[in-house]
């Protein structure tokens, strides 16, 4: 199963989860840092790259943004122009190679944790910088992949002395690429599957460059007061109280020469 047949299989339940507004990791953790880079986009042209249901691509439009939604999943576009177009003309195209999109058209370009899905992930990169004009901005948010290795990393709890747990996060395997299924957990009780990427952060850099892109900013998203009030109470769910220590998001500016 490669990652867009899995994105398939899951684009009505991810639909629902996500809704008009994205679900509490979107919402209260990794899109507000999103946003803060994308700043005031009145007026300017903008490419949602791997949209998912197109909530962002709503959420801009409404703030007159003159927005394109591109998803390589078929029946993902097909849930996300369900919503309505809003503003938003929607494409399904494979992210390395963008059909209809000629060069320099857009102000920014974000991909709100959609990098680490595609395979081809270089030649996407290489996509942005195409259809950016110059100076424009590429916003990303992906996994900081020193801490979040998919299958080799996770949290460990130490409770000592009476002391409150001490929450630490172990990773291994972060320099080599490689390609791992991701679980998710739907709402009836049974699993789906995608398919993760995992790059070591200097591959971002390396890439970024060789494509006529110079990083010039990173973020770690802080946990918002609403996702530690509702996370606080969840002792099953480690990333709760680990994330105030050790951010699993990463957000990343680059800027076209």
């Amino acid at each position: 199963m490669d990652g867009y047949d899995g994105w398939n299989d899951l684009s009505h339940w991810y639909d629902r989860k996500q809704g008009d507004g994205g679900d509490l990791w979107h919402r209260a953790l990794i899109d507000p840092a999103l946003l803060k880079v994308v700043r005031d986009c009145r007026g300017k042209t903008v490419l949602d790259f791997g949209c998912g249901n197109g909530y962002l691509s709503r959420r801009l439009a409404r703030q007159d943004a003159d927005v394109i939604a591109v998803d390589a999943s078929p029946k993902m576009v097909e849930s996300a122009g369900a919503h309505g177009s809003a503003g938003v003309k929607y494409l399904c195209s494979d992210a390395a190679r963008l059909k209809g999109i000629p060069d320099g058209r857009f102000d920014i370009v974000f991909a709100n944790m959609s990098l680490t899905d595609m395979p081809d992930a270089e030649n996407a990169v290489g996509e942005v910088a195409r259809v950016l004009k110059g100076r424009g901005i590429f916003v990303a948010g992906i996994y900081p992949q020193c801490f979040e290795v998919m299958s080799h990393s996770g949290w460990v709890a130490e409770k000592a002395g009476g002391k409150p747990r001490t929450v630490y996060r172990k990773v291994t395997g972060y320099r080599k690429p490689f390609s791992d299924k991701m679980r998710w957990d739907i709402s009836d009780g049974t699993n789906a599957y995608t398919m993760s990427y995992h790059r070591p952060l200097g591959w971002y850099a390396r890439v970024s460059s060789s494509k006529g892109m110079a990083i010039t900013a990173l973020d770690e998203p802080q946990p918002t007061k609403e996702f530690v009030e509702i996370k606080q109470g969840d002792t099953e769910d480690l990333g709760g109280p680990g994330l105030r220590e050790v951010p699993l998001h990463l957000m990343i500016e680059a800027v076209k020469l």
